[in-house]
């Protein structure tokens, strides 16, 4: 057992460089797809925690009915939904002069004491203070659209206008004594004590205005990106009491135009679930049928789907989850494809210590253990550290939200499904490949595993048959092309990674170029873009390091047999680089169609991107300086050949 373990030490030294490569490149893959889905969890669970601690309201009944909602129909509505939480206030939509300019307010009339003890949702004041009476009002923060009204600022309430601009906002007409009622009424000043900020619209690009989402029979939020700049949103929301409203035409128009309705059970919403959307489906058919007579409905009910923050904010959610399983595709083939070829090739060196095991009496599984525990550990130690970049990286993406979205705080919740799924893929992957090799060597005689694995015989290829070619060919450039055809199973590995790589380069700069030039304004998607350059490079770098550190211990004593044949070791390196550049250009060329099989799912995910013709030039040089960088990495490994391992080769 001692022997064994020094066997077992003495494999880790040697065989460092390809127990790191292995590290790093589960480390890169695995880091960065976990880190995309583990960013939608994260949103996912942030926005569900946001749900049940600010008591987001599920429905928002709107009266269409000019006289708003009678006592009876709030009754009628207890009826309907006996076990919700209910909050009755007046809403309004209207242009109307803020801060010196005309705007589109939307203005909340409640009761500030009901707010307080049961509101729905709650809302958070950032600065100021609640309105201590019905002189006071409420702001809602600024962002890039609504542009906020400063405390300590008074607001001129003409109710004649409010009620005529409404009535012109959703395409109804005053009747006349309406009309004469307005004309007696005379304007309320209220000032600003506080600005808060809703549950309701933490999107930054804005909320569309109510009444056009009660125009037509259903409201569908577009999910393109940056279609909210197809709706009319408003510039300001305010909240007063609704002690300020005339006595009499409260009860005529603004008595309670809107409910607000919150489930009982919080954990139903769970970021808009199957079991939610139901629930919302039913309750809403259910409260329209209550309110319809004559075949005319009384109410429109509007959803959090309806509602642009939220859903828009899911959406995203959804989109980097797609976008991640698309990638995690291309990253795990790769990967497995590298760790596969890494462990074969150790296998291979290892055959005269398999032999001598073998002939000691060791049993096949007791001989393969030792390589399966260094491919379990090499990924092990890998995932470990992906787990901390992927965690990174969802991090990352979710502060780079807050360009499109004041997001909320990020749950504290652990959200590893996503990585645990991809860490048992890769590790299954390189343990069943392991063994796999391992028994085909273990099934051999000890007499045939001591003497060195033949190297594979050259054979023509395509190019010699054609000699206009051929002959004006130097030797280097001869075995160069024939070097490159006798390894076909690397050469095929190399040329599909970099194909992968390419066509990952080629989809993060084409969400970039689509974010800064082709006017979808997305903050979040241009980080996303850059993370996937970045990650795809560096994948495109370990692939291609380990691939060709593997070529040069495969023909280490080819390579010094060409040093003692008086070789300078710039032109033994070009041997290596040449063949390199050859697969690279050649991955290249195949990634094309692959990258526009990514560019078709990934613009089908996000409802929005072209291609730009110039970005079909770029990738390959974004590739190809990748690529430089690894052959001066491996330039030293080239240089240090010992030039008495061509004197020990067997014949």
């Amino acid at each position: 057992m001692r022997t064994y373990l020094k066997t077992l030490v003495r494999t880790f030294e040697k065989h460092i460089t390809r127990f790191l490569s292995i590290i790093f490149i589960v480390l890169v893959a695995l880091g960065f797809v976990s880190g995309l889905g583990t960013a939608s969890d994260k949103i996912s669970l942030s926005l569900s925690d946001y749900y049940k601690e600010n008591n987001v309201c599920d429905f928002i009944v709107k009266s269409t009915a000019e006289r708003g909602f009678s006592d009876d129909d709030v009754r009628k509505l207890e009826e309907v939904c006996p076990s919700a939480q209910m909050q009755t206030l007046a809403t309004v939509d209207v242009n109307m002069p803020v801060s010196g300019e005309n705007r589109l307010v939307r203005l909340y009339f409640l009761d500030f004491d009901e707010w307080t003890i049961n509101s729905i949702p709650e809302y958070d004041v950032l600065s100021g203070k609640m309105p201590e009476n019905e002189s006071y009002a409420l702001s809602e923060t600024s962002d890039k659209h609504i542009k906020g009204v400063e405390i300590g600022e008074k607001v001129t309430l003409d109710f004649a206008q409010i009620l005529e601009e409404s009535a012109r906002l959703n395409e109804r007409e005053l009747d006349s004594l309406t009309k004469r009622f307005l004309s007696t009424l005379t304007p309320v000043e209220v000032e600003i004590s506080g600005v808060v900020q809703s549950p309701l619209t933490f999107g930054t690009d804005g909320e569309p205005a109510a009444a056009k989402l009660l125009n037509g029979e259903d409201m569908e939020i577009p999910d393109t990106v940056g279609a909210i700049n197809d709706l009319v949103c408003v510039d300001d929301i305010l909240y007063i009491s609704k002690k300020v409203i005339p006595s009499v035409f409260n009860m005529k128009v603004l008595g309670t135009t809107d409910i607000w309705l919150a489930s009982e059970d919080r954990d139903l919403f769970s970021n808009f679930s199957d079991g939610y959307k139901k629930y919302t489906d039913g309750v809403k058919n259910d409260i329209i049928s209550t309110f319809t007579e004559d075949g005319e409905e009384g109410a429109k009910v509007l959803t959090l789907y309806d509602n642009y923050s939220f859903h828009a904010l899911h959406e995203y959610g959804v989109k980097v989850t797609l976008i991640g399983y698309i990638l995690m595709i291309a990253f795990f083939f790769v990967t497995a494809l590298v760790v596969l070829s890494s462990m074969t090739r150790m296998l291979d060196e290892e055959r005269p210590q398999i032999a001598c095991l073998t002939t000691l009496g060791y049993s096949p599984m007791r001989i393969i253990f030792k390589y399966l525990l260094f491919a379990a550990i090499a990924t092990g130690v890998g995932s470990g550290g992906a787990y901390f970049v992927g965690l990174w990286l969802a991090n990352l993406i979710y502060t780079v939200f807050n360009y499109s979205f004041i997001m909320p705080p990020m749950t504290s919740a652990v959200a590893v499904e996503f990585f645990l799924i991809i860490f048992a893929i890769i590790v299954v992957t390189a343990l069943a490949a392991t063994l796999f090799a391992g028994l085909g060597l273990t099934n051999e005689k000890p007499a045939e595993l001591l003497r060195p694995k033949p190297p594979k015989s050259g054979r023509k290829t395509v190019l010699e048959k054609i000699h206009v070619i051929w002959n004006r060919l130097s030797f280097k450039y001869k075995s160069t092309v024939r070097n490159v055809l006798r390894y076909k199973s690397r050469f095929i590995m190399t040329v599909v990674a970099v194909a992968v790589s390419t066509a990952l380069i080629m989809a993060g700069l084409t969400l970039l170029d689509v974010c800064l030039f082709r006017g979808v304004e997305s903050p979040s998607i241009m980080a996303i873009s850059l993370v996937i350059v970045v990650f795809a490079g560096l994948f495109t770098a370990v692939v291609i390091y380990t691939l060709t550190n593997i070529n040069i211990s495969e023909r280490n004593r080819e390579l010094a047999t060409l040093k003692v044949l008086g070789y300078f070791d710039g032109e033994v390196s070009g041997y290596i680089y040449r063949e390199i550049y050859i697969d690279t250009v050649i991955g290249i060329i195949f990634g094309y169609p692959l990258s526009a099989l990514v560019m078709f799912f990934l613009f089908n995910i996000m409802n929005a991107g072209t291609y730009a013709t110039f970005m079909w030039a770029v990738t390959p040089v974004v590739v190809l300086l990748f690529t430089a960088a690894v052959t001066l990495l491996l330039r030293r490994k080239i240089v240090k050949i010992d030039m008495n391992e061509s004197l020990k080769a067997i014949e």
